[in-house]
């Protein structure tokens, strides 16, 4: 097999300044605004009411856009690691992927509510999603770079908590600002849905503001001095190397294996979490709205307080607890009738989603091959996609099974359990190539 790059910077794992670090947990900051704003709560909603023909209709056709773009990063995203690997730096793929994201996000405003612009939002959107995910390629790449020993947990979960709460603002802005408002800011006309589509440039203009620091503070490595056509041809073939040889990686493949499973959970969570809201308690839109702010809140205060105890207890324990406390509060929550304990108990269970999710960085971050970085951030968002319909599959099938929403709801638990103990095996050291 071959072995990893040999770069200096990947051998000496002493991080940077503070300015540095606060400068890329910023950049989780920055970039938020798109899966809060564009693909959660506000474009998505005005896309499907406003846009399609019929909520249904724009429903079907949001969830085939997101597919479509999930087969591209499955594809492309491993591919792109590798060849960053192979040719040192991350700062240009991450400032070209962020710039198109950006772009793509903007070129939404021009999507008026009618059915004409139906295509031209799904290819923007479409664009606009594949290119996020693989800026987190070359995002998460830097994490073992920038932290300083020890505290790889630490800084990840800072980052996480930094986007919940950029998020979170973002959307509070928009809300308060634009969408409900009689007379939105700077006069923008309701009746040609400008109070909604301008969501799109402040998502875009919020991301290049924020992001800007990590560009100008955080160091990049190295190039290695291959020109791109062999970068690309070298990195390629260190990808089918390492896709061949997967079994040699053993603990990365364990843990991708193990993540693909309760990320996936996670995932179905979020995409019916409102929708089990509604259906079961009866939350009105304003309601659910209000929850989302209320998880966001959670989540974030909870990434923000693990990043501390990830470094004490390690970060394969931090995504265990996280999964445990998921289960056992998940099964709660399908037991109970109550829309207060509904609420409760909905954001105690917020409180595990950042945790779970930045203790999985960086456990892949501390579980990657020196100078493969990339690349297995690449598997990693891999795994985070692969496998992307079958948690939803699962959740309608038991949903229609037994009639029931609490059913199907409660079919989640099985990939936190699944993938729980597949990474019970996982041991936390680092892959070397004398051991792949």
């Amino acid at each position: 097999m071959a072995e990893a790059t040999d770069l200096p910077a990947a051998r000496e794992r002493r991080g940077s300044s503070r300015r540095a670090q606060g400068a890329w947990c910023l950049y989780d900051w920055a970039n938020q605004g798109f899966p809060t704003i564009i693909e959660t709560f506000i474009f998505a909603t005005f896309f499907t009411q406003a846009v399609a023909t019929s909520q249904v209709e724009g429903t079907a056709q949001w969830g085939y856009t997101l597919s479509l773009a999930g087969i591209c990063i499955v594809i492309l995203s491993p591919i792109f690691g590798a060849i960053a690997d192979q040719g040192g730096r991350r700062k240009p793929w991450l400032a070209t992927f962020s710039g198109l994201s950006m772009a793509a996000c903007a070129l939404l405003w021009f999507t008026q509510p009618s059915p004409d612009y139906v295509l031209w939002a799904l290819v923007c959107f479409g664009i606009a999603a594949t290119t996020y995910e693989l800026t987190l390629v070359f995002y998460n790449a830097m994490l073992t770079d920038v932290a300083p020993p020890g505290r790889i947990g630490r800084l990840s979960g800072w980052g996480w908590a930094s986007g919940y709460a950029g998020g979170l603002v973002l959307l509070l802005l928009i809300l308060f600002s634009f969408v409900q408002p009689e007379e939105p800011l700077f006069g923008l006309d309701k009746d040609g849905a400008e109070h909604i589509r301008v969501s799109t440039l402040l998502v875009a203009g919020w991301w290049l503001v924020f992001g800007l620091p990590l560009f100008l503070f955080v160091p990049d490595r190295k190039s290695t001095g291959l020109p791109l056509k062999k970068a690309v041809g070298k990195g390629l073939r260190q990808l089918f190397e390492t896709a061949r040889n997967l079994r040699h990686y053993g603990n990365v493949a364990r843990f991708l294996l193990a993540r693909l499973l309760y990320n996936d959970g996670l995932n179905t969570v979020f995409a019916f979490g409102a929708i089990y809201a509604a259906g079961t308690f009866g939350m009105t839109f304003d309601q659910i709205v209000l929850f989302g702010i209320g998880l966001n809140v959670t989540a974030g205060l909870g990434a923000f307080a693990f990043a501390w105890i990830n470094d004490i207890i390690g970060s394969k324990r931090t995504v265990q607890i996280s999964l445990l406390a998921m289960m056992s509060i998940g099964i709660i929550l399908v037991l109970l009738h109550s829309l207060f304990w509904f609420w409760v108990f909905g954001l105690l269970l917020g409180i595990f989603f950042g945790p779970a999710q930045a203790a999985s960085r960086a456990l892949m971050a501390e579980l990657a091959p020196e100078g493969l970085e990339a690349e297995m951030f690449g598997l990693y968002a891999l795994s985070g996609k692969a496998i992307a319909f079958l948690g939803p599959a699962v959740l309608a099938f038991v949903t229609g099974l037994f009639d029931s929403q609490r059913a199907g709801m409660a079919s989640i638990v099985i990939f936190f359990l699944f993938g729980f103990l597949v990474l019970c095996s996982v041991k936390e050291q680092r892959a070397t190539a004398g051991t792949l």
